[in-house]
């Protein structure tokens, strides 16, 4: 597991890692392998721990969806993450390829989303809708190809499929998201490409970026690198 993990950061409190599309967050109905398993198996195996690691989730990637994710290592330090996130002092950055346009180059989405769990499918409902739960986002269009638009998203909020269904309901579904529309037969083209928290203990602040696979289709028809690049 070592060798196939991809680590960014880590230390006694954090660990910063790449999830690779396809894989769980956590574990799930599927039985598949997930990340959370697979950090702990890391950890055991790096440390020489006798038994179990601790490894707390503090968010999650839908199972499609790759690109970085932290993961605590305390208990202390997934409160205090935790914490950061209801604050909304944890942001979270993807690049995303859709096909359509956006009404305006730079904006706000906002919707009421429900999931239903018979068919694990999340759906934009009025805001009245019993279940119905706010979603937030915003995006920036930063890149055209024909009808191909690179997009770099920030969630507000964090719903599951929250970007995937909103896109969808502005009539320019991801590419690859056959779930919510898409025609395109490339895997999800949605990536998590940054982070940026207070370390839980340092109080300093970090920085993360997580390319997503520029060599494949729709990636490769972008200029992926100009649009990471740090200032």
């Amino acid at each position: 597991m070592k060798e196939e993990l991809q680590v960014l950061f880590e230390d006694n409190h954090i660990i910063v890692v790449v999830k690779p599309q396809n894989i769980p967050s956590q574990p799930d109905i599927s039985g598949d392998e997930d990340m959370l398993t697979i950090i702990k198996k890391y950890l055991v195996e790096k440390y020489k721990k006798a038994g179990n690691a601790f490894v707390g989730l503090v968010h999650r990637l839908d199972r499609p969806t790759g690109g970085v994710m932290v993961f605590a290592k305390t208990s202390k330090a997934a409160s205090r993450v935790c914490e950061a996130i209801r604050e909304r002092d944890f942001e979270k950055s993807y690049l995303t390829v859709v096909s359509g346009k956006p009404k305006e180059e730079q904006g706000t989405l906002v919707h009421y989303l429900k999931k239903n769990t018979m068919t694990n499918t999340v759906h934009v409902v009025p805001s009245a809708t019993e279940g119905a739960k706010r979603a937030e986002l915003i995006y920036d269009t930063l890149e055209t190809k024909g009808k191909y638009n690179l997009l770099r998203i920030r969630l507000i909020t964090g719903r599951g499929h929250q970007i995937r269904v909103q896109l969808s309901a502005e009539t320019m579904p991801i590419c690859g998201d056959v779930r919510y529309g898409s025609k395109e037969t490339c895997k999800l083209a949605l990536w998590a490409t940054e982070l940026k928290f207070d370390h839980p203990i340092t109080k300093k602040r970090m920085v993360f970026i997580a390319y997503p696979p520029e060599e494949f289709a729709p990636w490769n028809a972008f200029d992926i690198e100009r649009h990471l690049m740090i200032k």
